[in-house]
């Protein structure tokens, strides 16, 4: 390896060739850099903060490598310009709900505006790149702890080149408390490119490509982020939404063998989800083929390969829109067995799998359903929610299958979500029903189940957040992140376990683990009490029953 002057020269004269040739003219030989390999890593410093942005950590998934599984960078060489985002995978297209009352748009809009990504970064399946943030001036042997961050996006969209998710916050903070922490984030492939089903993809052993791309990117960082002076051994995998079912999977992926890649993992609202086999949604891959013009292709999959981005991005975006669509979360993209990557159906992993032997933090927020609920205000009797949830959320439940969780989920808005709010907030007469019993089909009772099969073999810690209300949406999906994020108290519990296993400090309100007799949670408010400590024991019966349902009824 070169001395350091000597690298410092090759630098100097690297960059006045750039200067002559590239876009690299406006960079300054006097910012940060890492030595990767025979490569010079460039970033950007702000502070006490330094940034390296869109690192490639795989081979692109272009060509022949579209629909396989990702193949690490063998080396680097060169120079790497880390000094913007990376190109952000290509999203699936989405729109509001054209029937939403313009008093819903005014109140939602601002708080969707923030998880949106910036739209002056590219699109494009050249995409497996991540982000490396870490205090100003840290040494090769630092050892610092890693916070891994897998964004959400209903595994329909998603981007590190979120300005929300930006990190430096974090690290920031990190400094403040005296407990520095690396920041990582990665972008994986989303929508129809990285979760894609059928038969076929299942044959291939390519399903769950977006997992795998997680995957390659934690072992990226166990090869590389000791360069950056961090401590592979002491990573922390967190993700939100999409994320946290990221982690979820992560943590029960290769039989439960975390093979030395994390330590202690963070699921902010989401685990397992009520999916099932990758098989289940052949008709979305047929739909795609055949309008990419692949149908009759003695391969398809093969066929799909050829096809140009936009044609299929064009099928992906035929396909039911995600989240805030008519079937709300019951989405055709995101984890389902496929017997590699995800051996058995997600609910079945969390009853029966092996899991990671690492500590975690689970948590939710309080209406988890309503962001997700605004697509469905056409259903507005009670026989039209009995059809639509049978027919979406629990395929082949008859309505006497159905009799009990109707009992427990009743149509009364009192009951419904927002919580708490009584007969307001009702846009329509089943709105507040759908999106109690969505909210936690999805995330409140599978976060529950799996705390009580492991909470007595794992360090488990429990959350609930009722932070930052919106109008008509209580406190929704997702805004718990603009404490996590801010930075706030989340941020401070979130560094010392990255830093320590242990969320708690020497003072404030110390957070117990998790078990199934006080259900101990730490709760995260609005008001004169920020923080307090309850009893996890909101509406045990009706997430036991939809526990069950998604058991016998995987969507």
């Amino acid at each position: 390896m070169p001395s350091l002057s000597a690298t410092k020269l090759l630098l100097l004269l690297n960059f006045w060739h750039l200067s002559q040739t590239s876009a690299f003219t406006s960079l300054a030989p006097t910012g940060p850099y890492v030595q990767l390999d025979q490569a010079s890593v460039l970033g950007t410093v702000n502070g006490s903060v330094e940034s390296f942005l869109g690192i490639p950590y795989a081979e692109p998934p272009v060509g022949d490598l579209r629909f396989r599984l990702p193949r690490l960078i063998d080396a680097y060489d060169g120079t790497v310009n880390a000094t913007k985002f990376g190109n952000q995978c290509i999203q699936q297209g989405s729109t509001l709900p054209s029937n939403l009352p313009p008093e819903v748009l005014e109140s939602i809009g601002p708080y969707l505006g923030r998880f949106a990504a910036d739209s002056s970064v590219p699109q494009s399946e050249d995409c497996l790149n991540l982000n490396v943030i870490r205090p100003a001036n840290t040494s090769a042997d630092a050892k610092l702890p890693i916070l891994f961050w897998i964004y959400g996006g209903a595994f329909a969209v998603g981007s590190t080149a979120t300005p929300l998710h930006n990190g430096s916050a974090i690290v920031q903070r990190s400094i403040d408390l005296g407990q520095p922490v690396i920041y990582v984030a990665v972008n994986y492939r989303v929508n129809g490119f990285g979760f894609l089903g059928g038969a076929e993809v299942k044959e291939a052993g390519v399903g769950n490509l977006g997992l795998q791309d997680q995957r390659a990117a934690l072992r990226w960082v166990s090869k590389y982020i000791s360069s950056f002076g961090g401590d592979p051994k002491k990573v922390t995998i967190w993700g939100e939404s999409a994320g946290a079912i990221s982690v979820f999977s992560q943590l029960f992926s290769n039989g439960g063998d975390s093979e030395g890649l994390f330590r202690a993992g963070i699921m902010s609202s989401g685990s397992s989800v009520p999916t099932g086999d990758i098989t289940e949604v052949q008709g979305t891959y047929d739909f795609i083929v055949d309008q990419v013009g692949c149908k009759g292709a003695p391969d398809s999959l093969a066929c799909l390969r050829t096809v140009s981005t936009d044609s299929l991005l064009a099928a992906v975006n035929n396909t039911p829109p995600f989240a805030t669509g008519f079937v709300g979360l019951a989405t055709v993209y995101g984890p389902r067995a496929d017997g590699l990557f995800v051996q058995d159906t997600p609910q079945q992993l969390a009853r029966h799998g092996k899991m990671a032997d690492v500590p975690f933090i689970i948590g939710d927020v309080k209406d988890e359903g309503t962001l997700f609920s605004l697509g469905s205000l056409n259903i507005t009797t009670d026989d039209e929610f009995v059809s639509y949830i049978s027919e979406n959320w629990f395929p082949g439940a008859t309505p006497a299958d159905l009799k009990k969780v109707l009992e427990l989920y009743p149509s009364d808005p009192a009951a419904g979500s927002p919580f708490d709010t009584g007969d307001a907030n009702a846009v329509t007469p089943e709105f507040k029903r759908i999106a109690a019993m969505q909210g936690d089909w999805f995330f409140n009772a599978p976060r529950r189940q799996l705390l009580e099969r492991f909470c007595s073999q794992r360090t488990a810690y429990n959350f609930l957040s009722a932070r930052v209300n919106v109008s008509t949406l209580g406190y929704p999906h997702g805004h718990d992140l603009f404490s996590a994020f801010g930075p706030g108290d989340m941020t401070d519990y979130f560094i010392r376990f990255v830093n320590n296993l242990n969320p708690n400090g020497d003072s404030g309100i110390q957070w117990p683990t998790y078990n199934t007799t006080t259900r101990a949670t730490l709760q995260f408010n609005d008001g004169a009490e920020p923080l307090k400590l309850a009893a996890d024991d909101e509406r045990l019966a009706g997430m036991s029953e939809l526990s069950s349902l998604s058991l016998r009824f995987p969507f």
